[in-house]
């Protein structure tokens, strides 16, 4: 019953919204017979009461609990100090509008602003509209769901699109716009691209934990953010450098991290000041913007067929950085911003995340364009979305990228994208398996290749049958399957291949660090892997047990930064193969800085100095181990 619940509350949600824009699907019979079953099933559902035209809300509404601002801090060394030895909980602290929301008997009756933080305003007419948002819960007594609504880039760019199709203005920015429309009082139905993303619970004296409250929203079907739990201080500056990465990759905004102490009853000793509460902490990153003028757009194919955008710009330093490219994103970021050669525009770069675009200044003469053929194959793009796609299964750009990761994340050495690129062409090479494949003949040839080179590239391929379960994992391109995650995936117990094929999605849900979008994404994926996995099995593949070798790094936590006369990959490899941990940033728990370089411009080498964090050279690395 509750599936079908659900089921006519986004079918309500949706028939309604194509009503009022002037584009029904169905004659008014059939969507009477909806709202009919839905009023059968649950005859105080909110959706019954949807208003799609004008709304005199915006009436001033109390909070029982005041929505209090949080207190920030911009460095690891204050939030460790302020942590102190307890368990906390991080979140990332999504950039959008805070909102509360009251159920009773299970179904929502209000929703709120923040507003001051004492009174907030009457948004229920709105939020009814959020199609992901559960009208009805299974919890019976009367209680607050927090979070906050924002638009991510899909649901930003459909709107933007939706929004100039009725005549109105299009909107400049996803936050600007959900506050936006929370103000309005017509158009309501605009409100389903919004989402709600839930992150506090209150009114349940039952709970014990902060992470119970990721368990219960989940369970009653809300979007929660990337939760995960701190028992030590070693976790804390992983999670800080995944918010780094997800600035500049995520689909929707966050602006830091906010972290919790999870024992509840450790939140109501220490209470709350008048402006924050005691027992959260935002960590907040220093970012810098600076204006520059595109020079040129290109566009590279990804190993899943996207297009992924790349200002060239005008060089300009950033945080201690020159800056000459800018991530543009995706398609749907190009095409609403119509972003061209000639714009000038405002870029930001936070702590040493990849720069990236923030507005327009000054809009160019240029007219707007954007390739309507993949510039690998030459096949007709397809619009998907947000995104442009080439879906030529053959499209050698998109075929390159996938061998090229597996690659550059299995450690083949020397065979470099040019190499890749001769083999593609002349046809040895078209998927993975047929790197393992390949004869000292074939190597030579191949040009420039002579003997020696031959039989060194066909026995580096053939080491790497020889790896260990982590590497050989994160090698394969799985969504969401980068080396942490992965290694994350093995410590938690699945530690042979066998082991990895029949994971299930409630095994890799209980792994910290995967949410429920996450693990479905990585299971998919990796799935989608399995006959590759087998592949590369029965062509002599032995996945080693892991065993952390004991040397002078072990446990170690080591930051590289500037040019090596090794790859990077090389030397990464070498500090794990050594027991060692490879971290993005430096932070008081670092343990080494490697470097080559003598005159401290770099931020990483700023912070070494000051922190007092031993500098090593790549030499004296290699004497080390």
């Amino acid at each position: 019953m509750k599936n079908r619940v659900q089921e006519l509350e986004k079918l309500i949600i949706h028939h309604k919204s194509l009503y009022y824009s002037g584009k029904p699907e169905i004659s008014d019979h059939e969507y009477d017979a909806l709202e009919n079953e839905l009023k059968k099933l649950d005859s105080e559902n909110s959706v019954l009461n949807l208003i799609g035209s004008v709304s005199t809300n915006l009436e001033k509404v109390k909070h029982d609990q005041k929505m209090l601002s949080l207190d920030k801090v911009y460095n690891l060394e204050e939030l460790i100090k302020w942590k102190g030895s307890d368990e906390i909980v991080s979140t990332f602290k999504v950039d959008g509008v805070s909102c509360s929301l009251i159920y009773d008997n299970g179904h929502l009756v209000l929703a709120k602003t923040r507003g001051d933080g004492s009174f907030g305003e009457d948004i229920t007419d709105k939020v009814r509209w959020i199609e992901e948002l559960p009208k009805t819960i299974s919890i019976k007594e009367k209680i607050e769901i927090r979070g906050e609504l924002y638009a991510n880039e899909k649901n930003f760019f459909l709107l933007s699109d939706e929004m100039i199709s009725r005549g109105l203005e299009k909107p400049t920015s996803q936050r600007n716009i959900v506050a936006g429309l929370m103000g309005r009082k017509e158009h309501l139905d605009l409100c389903r691209f919004i989402t709600f993303m839930g992150f506090d619970v209150l009114g349940l004296n039952s709970l014990k934990t902060e992470i119970e409250k990721e368990k219960i929203l989940s369970k009653n079907g809300f979007n929660t953010p990337r939760v995960t739990l701190h028992k030590n201080n070693n976790t804390i500056e992983e999670e800080i450098e995944n918010a780094r990465i997800f600035m500049s990759e995520g689909d929707y905004q966050i602006d830091g991290v906010v972290f919790t102490y999870n024992d509840i009853l450790k939140q109501n000793e220490l209470g709350n000041t008048a402006h924050h509460p005691r027992f959260k902490m935002a960590f907040k990153f220093m970012g810098e913007s600076k204006t520059t003028k595109i020079q040129e757009i290109t566009w590279q194919v990804s190993r899943n067929g996207f297009l992924t955008p790349v200002a060239e710009v005008e060089p300009v330093e950033l945080s201690g950085a020159m800056i000459s490219r800018v991530t543009l994103h995706n398609y749907g970021m190009v095409r609403q911003f119509e972003l061209k050669s000639g714009d000038e525009i405002e870029i930001i770069r936070s702590g040493e995340v990849i720069p990236k675009f923030l507005s327009v200044i000054k809009s160019s003469e240029s007219k707007f364009s954007y390739p309507k053929n993949c510039p690998s194959c030459n096949s007709d793009l397809v619009v998907k979305e947000i995104r442009l796609m080439c879906i030529n299964e053959f499209c050698p750009g998109k075929n390159k990228e996938i061998i090229l990761n597996f690659i550059v994340k299995i450690g083949i050495e020397d065979l470099s994208s040019k190499r890749l690129d001769e083999l593609l062409r002349v046809g040895l090479v078209k998927t993975i398996p047929d790197l393992y494949k390949l004869t000292v003949a074939d190597f030579m040839g191949l040009e420039k290749v002579k003997d020696k080179l031959a039989e060194k590239l066909y026995e580096n391929i053939q080491k790497t049958k020889s790896t260990d379960l982590i590497t050989f994992l994160s090698s394969l391109g799985i969504t969401g399957g980068a080396y942490n995650k992965c290694e994350k995936v093995v410590h938690a117990g699945f530690d042979d291949i066998e082991k990895i094929l029949n994971l299930t999605f409630e095994q890799l849900k209980s792994i910290d660090g995967f949410a429920e979008k996450s693990a479905e994404d990585f299971l998919q994926s990796l799935r989608e892997k399995h006959p590759l996995i087998k592949e590369l099995i029965q062509l002599g593949f032995e996945i080693k047990k892991e065993e952390k070798k004991q040397t002078i790094i072990t446990d170690k936590k080591i930051c590289i930064t500037g040019a090596l006369s090794e790859k990077r990959s090389v030397i990464e490899d070498k500090i794990r193969e050594n027991g060692g941990v490879v971290v993005g940033s430096v932070s008081k728990n670092t343990d080494y800085l490697l470097t080559n370089e003598t005159d401290p411009n770099s931020s990483k080498f700023k912070k070494a100095l000051e922190l007092k964090i031993p500098i090593i050279t790549e030499e004296q690395f290699f004497k080390m181990i």
